[in-house]
């Protein structure tokens, strides 16, 4: 190597360069090998497993006036194929576009069976019960931010539209649809994180 050469390493925003290869491979070995960074509210990137909140940072969701983390399980115990239930039978609540956390709450409080909404209450992880059926909103939020997350099918939400039917996402096409209440559709419970 000639004296004023130097050895240089590119990864997104970072650069590393040295006339002396060996210490540009050394680095560049430790950033490759880096945990992925955090901001400065303690959030890693969206996508990105978040430790001890029980899954994966869904990304901010502005929520109702006040912005929250949507959290995502992943495992083959985080997702069922289950009924919404209750078909015939119109809640009065559980219809709000972007209150998963309602909804649920409303359709698990009730007398009526709702598979669907009964899974996600009763999920844990890492020590947090507090998941809950994704509202139509939520779920066409983390249809956008990670869709690699779910299967590529429907998806329940915790809206109803009718005593019949109740609003699903498909995370393959981004369609969100109505569906009879006694179809099975896949379950995936989230649960928030305000910041």
């Amino acid at each position: 190597m000639q004296a004023n050469q130097l050895t240089t390493y590119t990864r997104g925003d970072l650069t590393i360069s040295s006339p002396d290869e060996g210490v540009v491979l050394k680095l560049a070995t430790l950033a490759i090998a880096a945990a992925p960074a955090i901001s400065a509210n303690g959030a890693p990137p969206v996508g990105e497993y978040w430790p001890g909140e029980g899954g994966v940072n869904g990304g901010l969701f502005p929520g109702d006036g006040k912005p929250y983390y949507l959290i995502v399980p992943t495992g083959a115990d985080a997702e069922a194929k289950l009924e919404f239930g209750s078909y015939g039978k119109e809640l009065d609540g559980a219809e709000s576009p972007h209150d998963g956390m309602t909804n649920t709450a409303d359709l698990v409080e009730t007398d009526n069976d709702y598979p669907a909404a009964r899974f996600c209450a009763k999920f844990e992880r890492d020590g947090h019960n507090d998941f809950y059926l994704m509202a139509r909103r939520e779920a066409s939020f983390l249809e956008i931010t990670v869709p690699h997350l779910f299967s590529k099918d429907y998806h329940w939400t915790s809206t109803q539209y009718s005593a019949n039917g109740a609003y699903s996402m498909d995370v393959e096409d981004g369609w969100l649809s109505k569906h009879g209440k006694d179809n099975e559709r896949l379950v995936r419970p989230v649960r928030r994180k305000y910041f």
